[in-house]
């Protein structure tokens, strides 16, 4: 199956002069490719781009990204805020390693390299779910070690504004989904690096480490006689100083769509 390609602000802004002109009446250059993707301003608006620049762009802009000018600002925000970060002294921090000037971020198992301007490149498919929180969890100003101590998605920091939609978007969904299909939580343990724990009251208990120090625990009882199935996603306490709360929801809800996929191509 082809993926369909989907536009970010860095995508447009490689192409960019980047020299922040402000012809196009905007601060920046980054600002203007974020303007591009919602829709706030055309191609044309730049008088700096060729006019091959700009038709081979506008092939990719008919599948336009969904972004929000809301998403489009944030995804500005941490790609300015990452030019500011010393790589080297962030690695050791978050769990990452720093290589020929690039942090290398393992997540699922697989490693991410993110550049000094916050572009990334992984052996697999960069999804925006992934890229947006990667690049936050890298800029979080505060930052503390794996804890061993979990918690709900309502005790974390912000967590009860967001605990119904968790909920219903994360949890209900996931626990469907290991109902439908008994291997799949076992696959995800081969397929992403997940490991299997003891001490819970589960059938099955998994560790996911969608970042180096943002653990998540996954418990699910089957269901038993008339007693329905139980599955309820944890997070160690570190995760609430690690990442906001908006953006491990983003996190969490892209993985269940994944596993949706995963499940839907191979049972």
């Amino acid at each position: 199956m082809v993926r369909e390609k989907v536009l970010t602000p860095l995508e447009i802004y490689k192409v960019l002069e980047q020299s922040n002109c402000k012809r196009c009446m905007l601060p920046s250059c980054l600002a203007f490719a974020a303007a591009v993707i919602s829709g706030q301003k055309k191609l044309d608006d730049c008088p700096m781009l060729t006019e091959e620049e700009k038709v081979n762009l506008s092939a990719t802009l008919q599948k336009r990204s969904t972004a929000t000018p809301e998403q489009s600002e944030f995804m500005v925000k941490l790609l300015e805020k990452i030019q500011t970060i010393e790589f080297s002294h962030r690695a050791p921090e978050i769990g990452a390693k720093y290589v020929d000037e690039h942090l290398h971020v393992v997540s699922l198992g697989k490693v991410f390299r993110i550049n000094a301007k916050g572009e990334m490149r992984s052996e697999c498919h960069i999804i925006p779910w992934v890229q947006a929180p990667l690049l936050s969890y890298v800029c979080h100003p505060t930052h503390q070690s794996v804890t061993g101590t979990w918690s709900s998605c309502r005790e974390l920091n912000g967590g009860i504004e967001w605990q119904g939609l968790f909920t219903s978007r994360c949890e209900a969904p996931l626990r469907q989904l290991a109902d439908a299909n008994p291997d799949l939580l076992a696959d995800i343990v081969d397929l992403f690096m997940a490991e299997e724990v003891e001490g819970f009251d589960a059938d099955i208990a998994l560790v996911l480490y969608p970042f180096p120090h943002i653990p998540i625990l996954i418990c699910y009882q089957m269901a038993d006689g008339d007693l329905d199935s139980e599955l309820t996603i944890f997070f160690d306490e570190c995760c609430g100083s690690n990442l906001h709360i908006k953006s491990i929801y983003t996190l969490v809800a892209g993985l269940v769509k994944m596993f949706e996929n995963i499940a839907k191509n191979h049972y």
